[in-house]
């Protein structure tokens, strides 16, 4: 199950878990994107469930989750990326909608998932989830501060839920991601001059992830390689929690 899927990290997972052989069930709101991604993937020979539907809303959750026990009889993985962010605004000219919901899509979102997904595994006795966390999920990036609090949020669920149900077969860890080139990412850098130019420099590497290296870490703590990995907040960065 792969939340976010219509663009930038969500569909580039998609893709890399579909190719791996993994029935996959996606789920965002942009639904033309949806369809577009899930004929591509079954052109390929792979399988594909689609869910329209938004984060925040429990009920859509519920439905994906529901949706693809139905089709699949089990939720091996889930990655819950879907998130949402601005870059630029100072906190005090942060409009409290604006807060609200960033911390809605990205703390709640990621809540409304495990809340779900977990009673399922757990009556599995195995499962494996990985939430898109950021670099602000450790440290002041420069974006703004509603997104540093709410990715510090989502490293705090990630860990207690990893504590919580290690005994009973479900590993959680968090992805730390650096800049990366997504359309969210994108539409930023057209907004704020200088942007990319900072987040390049600060990475070692000196440049913006792909989609798909974040992706192919995903799809690392989703499989058996990463057995005794859990409540880890895996850097990838390029580098730039190093310096």
């Amino acid at each position: 199950m792969i939340t976010g899927a219509s663009s930038g990290i969500g569909e580039a997972a998609a893709r890399l878990f579909a190719q791996q052989g993994a029935a996959v069930s996606v789920m965002a709101r942009r639904e033309e994107r949806l369809r577009a991604l899930a004929e591509e993937i079954e052109a390929a020979g792979g399988r594909v469930l689609v869910t329209v539907g938004d984060v925040t809303a429990p009920a859509d959750v519920a439905r994906a989750v529901d949706a693809t026990l139905a089709a699949y009889g089990r939720v091996d993985a889930a990655f819950n990326n879907a998130g949402w962010g601005s870059v630029g605004t100072p906190l005090h000219e942060t409009d409290d909608a604006d807060f609200e919901r960033v911390m809605d899509v990205n703390v709640r979102g990621v809540w409304n998932c495990l809340k779900r997904q977990i009673p399922v595994m757990v009556a599995q006795g195995a499962g494996a989830i990985v939430n898109t966390c950021s670099t602000a999920g450790s440290f002041a990036t420069g974006a703004d501060a509603s997104y540093v609090a709410a990715k510090h949020a989502v490293l705090g669920l990630t860990r207690a839920a990893a504590a919580e149900y290690g005994e009973r077969g479900v590993r959680v860890n968090a992805l730390m991601v650096g800049s990366t080139r997504t359309e969210l990412m994108e539409g930023a850098m057209s907004r704020v001059p200088g942007l990319e130019e900072a987040a390049v420099a600060r990475a070692v590497q000196r440049r913006l992830a792909d989609p798909a290296e974040v992706a192919r870490a995903a799809l690392w703590l989703c499989g058996d390689g990463a057995s005794f990995v859990t409540g880890a907040a895996v850097p990838v960065d390029g580098g730039c929690s190093a310096v």
